[in-house]
């Protein structure tokens, strides 16, 4: 449990920046929703419960938690599988367990319980190096998550999935002439998983993001309306709450998905470089967090769940920059999104928590 010497070791730079996305978030929310309504105070309740959630995970050891990893794991899957049966539907989508006072998305907390499982897996391997037999097992343990979630279907979260097993098994010693023939293989296999595994809207997301015009009022929409937006703010941007797309509803689900084209559009380019140099200050500190670990299991913790973070940030802002194709990915911190928001602060509480023990024996 937390030691009060450890106090003086908490990253509070990497603490106040993560705090200060919050806050931002929030007002953004505040302005997309249109005034103090349910929707910003559920982000609200959010935010306390993800601050608790952070203390949890900076509090117990890490490496205590690595050693529960699987079980962890396993009650992930566990959610996922209840979900895929049992789960809430909305939108033609059935991601969520509904308790009643808010509806909790399993598919968050799979990005850090996987980080945790293959952090222990890679970080107590004794061999030399990383064994194809290693890779395998990497692999199947990331396959089973982003299967069940890929079937809710959520292509979107099942594909921040891939990231944290890349950078853990990279790091570990995976060799480079691997990414090369799995990069390879992906690309060869592409055409198939076009004609076979995307769904009907899946496929016009992509060819709707080639050329957005060719269906403006359909599928096409979010991603002219996002432009617009971004590209509305100027360099000063219209101010708080003063902003039109996202006021006067042109920009659907603006206070989740596009609430980075919102913050263009009412702070501009000014507060878009001070948003962006918020994300980059967050993965830089983290980062550090990994190359001062004390030990390799502290380290590939801290990458598995940056790797999510980062994907996750950087999709988002291409997107609401019509950048990439539309996807339901929230921007971390930021967009609305109660389990996102838990899941993410927790997340941020093991890479503190990383750090904070580098120290200890």
């Amino acid at each position: 449990m937390f030691e009060r010497r450890l106090y003086h070791h908490i990253d509070f730079g990497l603490l106040i920046a993560v705090t200060v996305l919050c806050l931002l978030g929030l007002t953004q929310i505040y302005s997309a929703a249109g005034g103090w309504t349910t929707i910003v105070q559920t982000q609200i309740y959010a935010v306390v419960f993800g601050v608790v959630a952070l203390l949890i995970c900076l509090s117990i050891d890490y490496r205590s938690l690595a050693d529960k990893s699987h079980f962890i794991y396993i009650a992930v899957i566990g959610l996922l599988l209840y979900v895929l049966f049992f789960g809430a539907v909305r939108g033609g989508s059935r991601r969520w367990i509904d308790l009643g006072v808010f509806n909790l998305q399993p598919s968050e907390f799979v990005k850090a319980a996987l980080a945790l499982v293959l952090a222990k897996f890679f970080g107590e391997s004794r061999r030399g190096g990383v064994t194809n037999v290693d890779l395998a097992v990497a692999a199947a343990l990331t396959a089973v998550p982003l299967l069940l979630v890929a079937q809710q279907p959520d292509l979107g979260t099942a594909a921040t999935l891939i990231p944290v097993a890349f950078a853990v098994a990279y790091v570990a010693g995976m060799p480079m002439r691997l990414l090369g023939i799995l990069a390879l293989t992906a690309l060869l296999a592409a055409p198939v998983a076009w004609k076979f595994a995307l769904q009907d809207y899946q496929r016009e997301r992509i060819s709707t993001f080639l050329d957005p015009s060719q269906d403006a009022r359909g599928v096409g929409y979010q991603q002219i309306q996002a432009r617009i937006t971004v590209g509305s703010g100027g360099v000063w941007g219209k101010g708080f709450t003063e902003g039109t797309q996202g006021q006067l509803r042109f920009l659907p689900v603006a206070h989740n998905d596009f609430i980075f084209s919102v913050l263009a559009e009412e702070q501009g380019f000014a507060g878009v470089i001070v948003a962006l140099g918020l994300y980059l200050f967050v993965i830089l500190r983290s980062l550090e967090a990994a190359r001062l670990a004390k030990d390799r299991l502290g380290a590939y913790l801290v990458l598995g769940v940056l790797a999510s973070f980062t994907f996750q940030v950087i999709y988002n802002i291409t997107m609401s920059a019509g950048l990439a194709p539309v996807k339901g990915l929230t921007l971390p911190l930021l967009s609305y999104g109660g389990s996102s928001m838990i899941a993410t602060l927790a997340g941020f509480g093991l890479i503190l928590n990383v750090r904070m023990r580098r120290f200890t024996n």
